[in-house]
């Protein structure tokens, strides 16, 4: 292949591959410049959630297009913007009461960690600016949530520039050193986090976690005790819980968000992906009356000072209020039980396959853990599943020796068969 123009993410250049050129897409299909048709088995790097091209969010995106399609949200406001904050608001873990619009996860994130350390400060607390984060989170690439992430080859590079977070084991339960059930070894999982509030605590601003399932370090699931522990432990310190649901939002794990399975509520809330349905870039943080109260004073300096030029693009509203209507109005929540079940008995069937070291499932997402000598995101033996894959029309990315999958909620359940049929002749294939 000839040199690159496009520098692709996640990408060694070198060798390059002549990537697949994607046309068209409809429902859980893509076709590529060749006439191919690939089942979008990974949502499209997870943001897409009703299939490409659903006809209401393009149709609202373009009716938006025609009438606004950019304004600075600094001084200036407009009907989308003010009518998604209230939906979401609406549909969100109760307390939480306001808004802050940014473009992707990432900065969601920055966002996030900003508003819980700026809080502090103003409110005569200045010394809280630790934040304790979970082993194998990944929060995005950007620097502060570099830094909340665990090591790993996405940060190394930068790690002399990262600040240094607090880490706590999360609750991996296929490497649980107790080997205890799911809801007792919650419990274990949670004494580090303990110990060190008890020790700490009046230093820590904020603990981030992934709820339920942290995506990127593995698609690690979580038992919903773990994430009701974090909150209590939060509570009785004083210390602020962000939950990043970039990735678990909008039913990715069987409910609107993650945090309703443990019974409980953010002090922030991060999210992005599937916000606007996958179709443009948009992210809100969303935060308690407390955390926006710090930021309300006389002295202009007490202001959050963050910004994007793009901050609640009009069309990317759009696309979010279309995306919420299409939940309101067609039986999505089913459809998400539908791929649940077909997982559920996918996942079952190969627990006992020799090659599968654990499986595990966290609603529409499924992934299984390879027995590999060589684990990890390098391991070779995910870009030879994913060719094989593809020689069967299915996309998939595995994380490594971690393939999962995680498709648009319009998957037929025959298409949805036809990617674990692929998986399955894979694990025999692609040794």
């Amino acid at each position: 292949m000839a040199e690159a123009r496009v520098w692709y993410p996640y990408t060694q250049m070198r060798g390059l591959e002549p990537p697949l050129e994607i046309v068209r897409g409809e429902g859980a299909w893509l076709e590529a410049s060749d006439g191919r048709r690939y089942l979008d088995a990974i949502s499209s790097w997870w943001v897409t959630l009703h299939g490409h091209a659903h006809p209401r969010i393009a149709a609202a995106i373009g009716r938006q297009a025609a009438q606004l399609e950019q304004v600075i949200l600094a001084g200036c406001t407009h009907p989308a913007a003010e009518r998604l904050a209230a939906r979401l608001l609406a549909i969100a873990p109760a307390g939480l009461e306001h808004v802050f619009y940014s473009d992707d996860g990432s900065t969601a994130v920055e966002v996030a960690l900003k508003m819980a350390l700026q809080s502090w400060q103003q409110r005569g607390e200045g010394q809280r600016r630790t934040i304790v984060a979970l082993e194998h989170a990944y929060h995005g690439d950007t620097l502060g949530a570099m830094a909340v992430s665990a090591p790993s080859a996405f940060t190394a590079a930068f790690a002399d520039l990262l600040f240094a977070a607090a880490r706590v084991p999360t609750a991996y339960c296929h490497r649980c050193p107790v080997g205890k059930l799911r809801a007792s070894c919650a419990i274990d999982c949670l004494a580090p986090l303990e110990r060190l509030l008890e020790r700490e605590g009046e230093r820590v601003a904020a603990v981030i976690v992934e709820p339920l399932l942290q995506g990127a370090g593995g698609m690690i699931v979580q038992p919903p005790e773990f994430l009701a522990g974090i909150r209590r432990l939060c509570d009785r310190h004083g210390v602020l819980l962000i939950a990043d649901e970039v990735l678990t939002g909008f039913g990715r794990t069987g409910t609107m968000f993650a945090c309703e399975q443990a019974g409980i509520a953010p002090d922030i809330l991060c999210l992005s992906k599937g916000l606007t349905g996958g179709f443009l870039p948009l992210a809100a943080t969303l935060c308690s009356q407390a955390v926006y109260s710090a930021f309300l004073a006389e002295d202009r300096r007490k202001t959050l000072f963050h910004g994007h030029s793009f901050t609640g693009n009009p069309l990317g509203c759009a696309a979010a209020l279309a995306s919420l209507d299409v939940f309101a109005t067609e039986p999505v929540m089913e459809r998400i039980a539908a791929i649940a079940a077909t997982h559920t008995r996918r996942l079952e069937r190969l627990r006992a396959h020799a090659r599968v070291a654990d499986a595990r499932q966290a609603g529409t997402v499924a992934a299984l853990e390879l027995a590999e000598r060589e684990p990890g995101y390098l391991a070779a033996i995910g870009p030879r599943l994913r060719h094989h894959c593809l020689r069967q029309g299915v996309l998939l990315r595995p994380l490594g020796h971690v393939v999962y999958v995680l498709p648009p909620y319009c998957i037929q359940p025959d298409e949805l068969e036809r990617v674990w049929d692929a998986i399955e002749s894979g694990l025999e294939s692609a040794a």
